[in-house]
């Protein structure tokens, strides 16, 4: 009877299979994804770090280019062995070489100050030689603090047609000295601007010491003019740079930091955390798709497998169901040697067995049927034997007394001597037939088979020879008494007589029955 709630061997061995497969795979892929997203991580920091410095080391190379070249510039306009012309000739070649420069002022102790200025570049931006120099005015640059200091850079855009920077240094060591001069150059922010911009995958920016923008990549940013930065001057002092994970309007971002070692400027490189792992979502992608696919391969393989492995059960269910049926001669093939073809095997010998105590039964119940008909029949002879007896008698009585007054020789008396013999003869068979009725205990006794052999052909052979059967019986006449019941052995042995007998079936033939001591 099938269960209601049947679940299938091979569904479970699906399902473990694609449980181990999918543990195993999801934990390979979960492994493989943290340790590329941790040493993408390493290597997005170290890059960070790498075009921080980088960044930081060019700025301080152009602003010491800058340094120079005002310095050149501050000595040629203070020199007295200069007369007008020369200074001029000078200062226009100065000029003309120095890309991006749109004045110098320089300072001395009660002195005015002396200042040239491109009169193109200020025109372009629409503002004049006085918009800047108020500005350098409200906020000048203490002589002390430049000594100190050495140089100092400040975003000092007066229009935003021409954001610049000044560079301040000191032409002389002590600020004491009463011919204490100090230049200011006005530089476009243009070469550092190009700096920033040259990386396609970073955000770079320079940020001067009051934390305003020299430059930035970004235009959105460089128009506010700051950028909050998440960490400290002391802390840039203390490394060469430095790397930290911050988020910007709710953006996760990246930063690396370094400090180029020139008047407390700032040097930023940021990249969104989505950028950097770009690469690392499309392999977790990939690898997901990997073992998307092996856990169709491992669905089918499984479901394959699992039929195969299961196939040689299902054929021992429909043999087990036909062997229910009473059916004895199927066989399961041995397709494999494992367990399951050892269970075959197994079973095929079971059947086998089964089968012979089959045969062995049906024989049993064969004889059993025809113990009962011989026993139905030796009833029923011995009630015919019955009978039939005291008629015999009869005329066995009427047969000698008739016999005695007939003379000898006559026709008459051996007519009535063949009549005395035969009905000797059925009387013989008649008594057989009682005997062979007879319920009689099973009690064993030393017994002559001879008589018993006899006295069955008296019973079986008539019978026989209706059916065209000749009974032959060859007796040992040296054979030993035997241990034994007369009734049974005479019964097994006509049950034996009758059985050749049938089986020879209409065509007849010869019994023989044979006694014979084995030594």
């Amino acid at each position: 009877m099938k269960s209601k709630n049947f679940f299938p061997i091979r569904v479970k061995i699906l399902l473990a299979t694609l449980f181990i497969v999918t543990a195993v795979v999801s934990a390979i892929t979960y492994q493989m994804s943290a340790l590329f997203h941790q040493d993408k991580k390493t290597y997005i920091h170290d890059l960070t770090s790498l075009v921080a410095m980088g960044t930081s080391a060019e700025s301080r190379t152009i602003l010491s280019g800058y340094e120079d070249r005002l310095r050149v510039l501050g000595r040629t306009m203070t020199s007295e062995s200069l007369d007008r012309k020369q200074r001029t000739e000078l200062l226009t070649a100065y000029f003309q070489e120095f890309a991006g420069l749109v004045g110098i002022v320089v300072y001395g102790v009660g002195e005015e100050a002396t200042s040239v200025f491109d009169t193109n570049a200020l025109g372009a931006a629409g503002i004049v030689e006085a918009d800047i120099l108020s500005g350098l005015a409200e906020r000048p640059f203490l002589p002390a603090e430049l000594v100190e200091t050495r140089r100092i850079v400040e975003n000092r855009t007066v229009a935003d047609a021409l954001p610049m920077l000044a560079l301040a240094i000191p032409l002389d060591e002590d600020p004491a000295n009463p011919k204490f001069r100090s230049v200011v150059g006005l530089v476009k922010l243009d070469a550092l601007q190009r700096l920033v911009e040259r990386s396609q995958v970073f955000h770079g920016f320079v940020v001067d010491r009051n934390g305003k923008l020299l430059a930035h990549s970004d235009p959105a940013a460089l128009a506010a003019g700051r950028v909050e930065l998440p960490v400290q001057r002391t802390d840039l002092t203390a490394a060469a740079a430095i790397t930290r994970e911050f988020s910007e309007a709710d953006t996760p971002m990246i930063g690396g930091y370094a400090d180029p070692r020139y008047a407390d400027l700032t040097v930023g490189v940021q990249i969104p955390q989505s950028a950097a792992f770009l690469a690392s979502r499309e392999i977790l992608k990939q690898l997901t798709t990997v073992a998307l696919l092996l856990l169709v391969a491992a669905a089918v393989i499984g479901m394959v497998g699992a039929r195969r492995l299961t196939r040689p059960v299902d054929r021992l269910v429909q043999a087990t169901r036909k062997i229910g049926r009473g059916e004895f001669d199927v066989r399961v093939e041995v397709s494999a040697a494992d367990e399951i073809g050892a269970l075959s095997d197994s079973f095929n010998q079971m059947v086998q067995e089964l089968n012979t105590r089959d045969e062995k039964l049906e024989a049993a119940q064969g004889a059993l049927v025809q113990s009962e008909k011989m026993a139905a029949f030796g009833q029923l002879g011995a009630g015919v034997a019955h009978e039939v007896k005291n008629p015999l008698a009869g005329i066995l009585g009427c047969a000698q007394l008739s016999l005695r007054k007939a003379e000898e020789g006559t026709r008459l008396h051996r007519n009535l001597s063949l009549i005395e013999k035969e009905t000797k003869r059925c009387k013989e068979i008649v008594e057989n037939l009682l005997r062979f009725a007879r319920q009689e205990k099973a009690v064993l006794e030393l017994t002559d088979v001879e008589p018993i052999l006899r006295d069955t052909a008296a019973i079986v052979t008539h019978q026989l020879e209706i059916n065209g059967v000749k009974l032959h019986v060859d007796h040992d006449p040296d054979l030993p008494r035997i241990q034994a019941n007369a009734n049974q052995l005479q019964q097994v042995l006509i049950n034996l007589v009758v059985n050749g007998q049938q089986a020879m079936g209409e065509e007849g033939g010869n019994v023989r029955v044979k006694t014979q001591r084995n030594e």
